[in-house]
């Protein structure tokens, strides 16, 4: 089985272990309901080699993050200047430490919305912020990941297309 195939099945089965332990005690939290939702999603976005990305800062000045795959309809998602900002802090904060993190950290870190997160992290990686550190986890390039993201952001943001 491909290792990224395998990884969506693993995120998805422990999603589904913490519903069931949350719902042997009774408990269904947001962030169980979230877990879930974003183990199911990862599993069903194309694989990146079977799309193009692209980037864009809106007139909101919102980071959008625009996906064509192979096949089926082409979807965008977007992420106020703030949630990139927040997302951009907690993985510098994340490399301060030394540690290495994976989308849910950030999420976690920030409290925004999965999708907006996830648009913040693609746009990390895209731009070589965050890079891989083994299985899912990166890490910071280099100290000053928040300066670095922001560059990134306002190069976008002043000349669309690229």
């Amino acid at each position: 089985m491909p290792s990224r195939e395998f990884e969506h099945l693993e995120a998805v089965l422990g999603a589904a272990e913490q519903l069931l332990a949350a719902r042997e005690d009774q408990m269904l939290t947001a962030d169980e309901w979230d877990a879930l939702q974003h183990a199911v999603a990862a599993c069903r976005e194309p694989d990146p080699t079977e799309r193009d990305e692209t980037f864009r800062v809106d007139a909101d000045g919102c980071l959008v993050r625009a996906v064509a795959p192979r096949r089926g309809k082409p979807y965008e998602h977007r992420c106020p200047r703030d949630g990139f900002e927040a997302v951009a802090d907690a993985a510098e904060q994340f490399g301060e430490r030394g540690e290495t993190f994976v989308l849910e950290d950030l999420r976690r870190a920030t409290n925004i919305p999965w999708t907006q997160a996830a648009v913040a992290f693609a746009f990390l990686k895209e731009r070589g912020i965050a890079i891989p550190a083994g299985g899912r986890a990166h890490a910071v390039a280099e100290t000053g990941a928040f300066p670095d993201a922001m560059t990134e952001y306002h190069a976008l943001r002043e000349k669309p297309g690229e």
